[in-house]
């Protein structure tokens, strides 16, 4: 497999599109010297301003600046007073909408990641977005940054069957969970 970063024109399409076929790409941090990846093995989708769960639905602001950028760069936000979130952001700059990473399979710097998730099973390392930034060494110094250029990285991956892939609502959200964005 090459790694190779996926280029910014492939995040500049449909949401939905880009968040399917971010399944089987690979998600690489790299903090103070130390590389982990992940298998990108489901995502969530939030298409802009008319979505009432997206960021961008309570407009421009500080934010949600990044949403409103060129694609290809990663929105990074704090939630709840404790855990960092990554997104890819989508679709052209001016049109708010981005691509949540719920969650990976562990590839490389497994031994990192555990030290930073100090958990005991390995099957809750990276298996929600939190999770998986804590894991990776992601944090808000990334919010921004270019997904081909920064020590933060989407990388062409294997692509995922459509067979083998399930679509189901949104979850961890209590505005418009009923979209099948997930």
């Amino acid at each position: 497999m090459t790694h190779r970063p996926l280029p910014a024109g492939f995040y500049a399409r449909e949401t939905e599109l880009v968040a399917r076929e971010l399944l089987g790409a690979t998600l690489e941090c790299t903090v103070r010297g130390v590389r982990c990846r992940g298998r990108i093995v489901e995502t969530e989708a939030y298409t802009g301003e008319d979505d009432a769960a997206c960021h961008a639905a309570a407009g421009r602001t500080a934010r949600t600046e990044v949403l409103y950028g060129p694609p290809g760069r990663a929105y990074v936000y704090f939630v709840y007073g404790m855990h960092w979130c990554v997104n890819a952001v989508t679709r052209r700059a001016g049109l708010p909408s981005a691509v949540l990473i719920r969650a990976l399979e562990p590839l490389e710097g497994v031994d990192a990641m555990r030290r930073r998730r100090g958990v005991k099973r390995d099957r809750e390392l990276t298996n929600g977005p939190a999770k998986l930034c804590e894991a990776l060494g992601i944090t808000g110094a990334h919010n921004g940054a270019s997904l081909q250029t920064s020590a933060l990285r989407m990388l062409r991956g294997e692509p995922v069957e459509d067979g083998d892939v399930a679509v189901t609502r949104r979850i961890g959200i209590s505005k418009a969970v009923e979209e099948p964005l997930r």
